[in-house]
Order: structure tokens, then C-alpha cells, then sequence
């Protein structure tokens, strides 16, 4: 019997042996959102316009470049139209990890983690893309970037929505004296109201996917926007000016979770950030290119396409980031440093 209980020991010890060298864990993710060592590396990418949207494109451009400078096994995966949510939602996602990577409004959703992207609802910072470009990519990201790893993103660069215009079915505007009296949506923020005041005229909060049919009821004279936003949204059939002014330029950062990307090879991370460098150039010149013929085709459907006399605009809001409502929302410091930079 002592033999007996003697060999059961044994075997019961050698059991745990066994067991304790085989490691015992079976999750082998790499953090947050990370990969198996037994498939792909897998990026999942939330694009929340179709499949023509400026982030989409940029989306796609990205999973080219990374495909074509790793050598690994990735899996890399886009899904358009909103299907992982909006822009909150997938800002949310990327932040939990649920999502590895997405594109969204810099100063839309943001601003709820890292809220001095609102400098970029300044208006009037930039004179021209090539200036944007250039303080986007040095000055801002400089300042930013920190700040969104500190909340959990990896912030990879700025894609273009492009310059931000007025249209209206009233007048035509030629100067900033112009917009007095009009009711121009707006998005529903101190900035934007704040830019209203500055030209004499009302900002009125419209959801966008109310925005057409409040413009052809007359609920509101006029709206702003970007070109591509303008052109797909068919606002030339509801508002017949369009005002090349360009008060503020519209960007989108390109984030990915910062867990996610610290668990990843070196090889890998020096991979998607040279990845995103490439895409977002690709990116803002097919954008700048469709926007042109966006605007040729506004014209010829009728629209009365006007550039203004900037300097107005650009005297009647150059104190807008002095303003208490404002300076609560973005440092004036950061603004401060933008403009010294020009």
C-alpha cells in the first residue's frame, strides 16, 4: 500500500512539473489590442466616412505604405461608413483598445482628452495649405503629441479636411462687412459662436444631417464647411454663394493606441510612423487635387463662387483668442507661439 500511495506522489509531482514549464497562461497578447504570436499582427481601422471620405483615404494610403515598408505578417483591416460608430466612438474605441487606430476631426471629438486642439477652431491662423502643413507638422505636433499620449494615443499625424468656407443663399460676400445680419450654422461651440459675433452675424447650432433641409427651408441663410463636405453634401442645390475665405483649416489626426503601438517590434513602430508620414502626404495633395475640380463643378452647376477680400475677415476676428470664453477652451500661449512661427 506505502508503494502504491509512494507512485501516486510521483506522478502527481511530475504532473506539476509538467505544467509549471508549460507556462500555464494561454493569453499571448502583446498589451492592449496586441497581437498573437501565433497569427497576424492585426490593425483594425475605424473610418467613419463612405469610402470617397477624405479619412478613408487616408486610411487606405496608410495600409498600402505599411504593407509595402514591413516585412511581417499584418492583418489590416478598414471599416468604413461608421461601422465601428462615430468619431466619438472610435476615438473611444482607440483609447480602450478596441480599436487599434483612427481618424477623426482634430478639434471635434478630441478636445474631450486633449482640448488645446481647439486651436485649430482659431480662425484665420493659417494663410495658406502650405503654411498649415508646415506648423501642423512642427510647432503644433510639437505641443500635441505629448499631450495625447498622456491620455493613451499615439498621435501619428494630421490629414486633410481642408480650409472651411461660408455659403449662403442671400448675397453675395466680398469683404467681412458683408456677412452682417446672416444666420449661418454652426457647430455647437464657444469658438464658433464667438467667430459670429466677431463678423455681426448669428451662429445658429443645425445637426449636419439636418443641415440640408434647414438651409432649403430658409431656417438659416447660410453654412461652413470644407469643399469635399460642401460638394457631397449637394449644398449648391439649397445655397447659391459660396465665399472662398477659408476662415478656419480643418484637419484630422491620425491616432493609434499607445499600448498597442509600445507592444509592438521596433521594427514595426519605425514602420507605421514613416507609414503615416508617407500617407498623409499622398492624402493632402489627392485631397487639394479633387478639391479643385470640386469647386470647377460648383460653378458649373451655378453656384457664384466669390473670394473675398481676407484682410476684413482676418481684422474683424484677430482678437477672438484674447476672449475669456475662448482662452478657457485653448492656451493663448499655444496660439502665440503658432503665430510667431508664420
Amino acid at each position: 500500500m506505502k508503494k502504491i500511495i509512494s507512485l501516486a506522489l510521483a506522478i502527481v509531482m511530475i504532473s506539476l512539473v509538467i505544467t509549471g514549464c508549460s507556462g500555464g497562461n494561454t493569453n499571448t497578447s502583446g498589451g492592449s489590442g496586441g497581437n498573437s504570436s501565433k497569427g497576424p499582427i492585426e490593425i483594425k481601422i475605424a473610418a467613419v466616412g463612405n469610402d470617397d471620405h477624405q479619412y478613408t483615404v487616408a486610411a487606405n494610403y496608410f495600409k498600402e505604405e505599411l504593407e509595402k515598408l514591413y516585412d511581417g505578417e499584418l492583418k489590416i483591416d478598414i471599416y468604413s461608413n461608421g461601422a465601428l460608430g462615430g468619431e466619438r466612438e472610435a476615438a473611444e474605441g482607440v483609447k480602450l483598445g478596441t480599436i487599434q487606430m483612427t481618424c477623426v476631426t482634430s478639434d471635434g471629438a478630441l478636445p474631450a482628452w486633449v482640448p488645446d486642439t481647439q486651436i485649430l477652431s482659431i480662425p484665420y491662423l493659417f494663410e495658406t495649405k502650405e503654411e498649415a502643413y508646415r506648423l501642423l507638422d512642427t510647432v503644433i505636433s510639437e505641443d500635441l503629441d505629448p499631450k495625447f499620449e498622456a491620455q493613451g494615443f499615439k498621435h501619428l499625424g494630421f490629414a486633410e479636411l481642408g480650409f472651411r468656407h461660408f455659403t449662403n443663399n442671400t448675397k453675395e460676400i466680398k469683404t467681412a462687412a458683408d456677412m452682417k445680419g446672416l444666420s449661418i450654422r454652426v457647430q455647437e461651440a464657444p469658438i464658433w459662436f464667438a467667430l459670429m459675433n466677431s463678423l455681426q452675424c448669428s451662429g445658429v447650432p443645425v445637426a449636419f444631417n439636418e443641415l440640408y433641409t434647414a438651409l432649403q427651408q430658409g431656417m438659416v441663410d447660410g453654412q461652413e464647411n470644407p469643399i469635399g463636405s460642401i460638394y457631397s453634401s449637394k449644398f449648391n442645390e439649397v445655397q447659391k454663394y459660396l465665399t472662398l475665405d477659408g476662415h478656419t483649416y480643418a484637419a484630422g489626426s491620425m491616432i493609434m493606441n499607445l499600448d498597442f503601438y509600445n507592444s509592438l517590434p521596433q521594427d514595426l513602430q519605425e514602420a507605421i510612423d514613416e507609414a503615416a508620414k508617407i500617407s498623409l502626404a499622398r492624402q493632402r495633395e489627392k485631397i487639394d487635387e479633387v478639391e479643385n475640380q470640386y469647386i470647377e463643378e460648383l460653378k458649373a452647376s451655378g453656384m457664384i463662387v466669390t473670394e473675398p477680400d481676407k484682410s476684413t475677415f482676418v481684422e474683424a476676428t484677430k482678437d477672438l483668442y484674447k476672449l475669456d470664453e475662448v482662452k478657457k477652451l485653448v492656451d493663448p500661449a499655444l496660439v502665440e507661439k503658432v503665430l510667431n512661427n508664420k
